[in-house]
């Protein structure tokens, strides 16, 4: 993996784990699904008039690019961030960035049990390891009074994303990119805009916070970390590019704590330590063996 691959990453985890502490500060202030459908409405808008900018164009997207448009925009867009956002009316940031970040191991214990994908006895050994990870930090939390409610809501979130998951690969080929993320979010905002009315009203409590943090979540989490995780995968493909998601725990929780006061818990670091170590050993375990070369002659 060359030195751009890693900034790439590093950058993309950064930028996906912040978003939980953005969107913590406007869902406190604002009703979660229109505000988020407003992000996407804005998003998407924007991602679309820069792609058409660079030349890229909706006719030249494949057929699997459109058929990816449509998952992304209902699992990762409406379903996830939209399960997520209302969930953190009653639960912490950091506790859903640990939840969402075990994404990696849904796809794997997917990809093993129900499409017959191989699993070394390392990624059986992550599965494990992440299970108990969020046992670990679910006691804890559950304990000190959490909202079983949010938190149901998260792994449902969680599931949703790594359906989307298993499908981005084909939005990253062909080119397009761009179009591809600003479109992906126009499916979004289009669903949560007509679900939204049926649960909730426009009361917003204004305030400077909540105005840079729905400007943050637009541009940095929404356009840009999108836009780099689809290059990351083209890049290095799916599974290389999922292994930093196993960073996610860690900055979720230490943006967290840093912008909210967020509290952490002996249970809360070592649950995240050990999730952080599954993820790894589940993606380095589908990663292909190195090819031997035969020694010189």
């Amino acid at each position: 993996m060359d030195i751009r691959a890693i900034l790439m990453g590093l950058g993309f985890a950064v930028m996906w784990a912040s978003a939980f502490t953005s969107t913590r500060m406007i869902v406190t202030e604002a009703p979660p699904l229109m505000s988020l459908a407003l992000r996407f409405a804005l998003s998407g808008s924007i991602g679309v008039l820069v792609a058409l900018a660079m030349g890229q164009t909706w006719r030249g997207l494949t057929r699997p690019q459109w058929r990816a448009v449509i998952i992304l925009g209902l699992c990762q867009n409406a379903l996830y961030l939209g399960l997520n956002w209302m969930a953190m009316q009653w639960i912490e940031a950091g506790l859903a960035s640990i939840i969402a970040a075990t994404m990696p191991l849904m796809v794997a214990a997917l990809g093993w049990s129900l499409m017959g994908d191989r699993l070394r006895p390392m990624g059986v050994g992550g599965l494990v390891l992440g299970v108990v990870g969020v046992a670990i930090i679910m006691g804890a939390r559950l304990q000190g009074g959490s909202d079983l409610t949010g938190i149901a809501m998260c792994f449902v979130a969680a599931l949703a994303l790594a359906v989307a998951t298993l499908t981005v690969r084909g939005a990253s080929s062909g080119g397009n990119v761009m179009m591809v993320v600003g479109l992906q979010m126009l499916v979004g905002a289009l669903s949560l805009g007509l679900i939204a009315p049926w649960f909730e009203t426009w009361e917003v409590a204004y305030s400077p916070r909540l105005i840079w943090a729905f400007l943050y979540t637009v541009i940095v989490p929404g356009l840009l970390a999108t836009w780099v995780w689809f290059l990351l995968v083209g890049r290095i493909g799916a599974v290389r590019a999922a292994t930093f998601h196993f960073l996610t725990p860690f900055f979720g929780v230490a943006t967290a704590a840093l912008l909210l006061g967020e509290a952490l818990g002996a249970g809360d670091v070592i649950g995240v330590a050990i999730i952080m170590v599954g993820i790894l050993a589940v993606q380095l375990s589908k990663a292909p063996p190195p090819v031997k070369r035969p020694p010189p002659s």
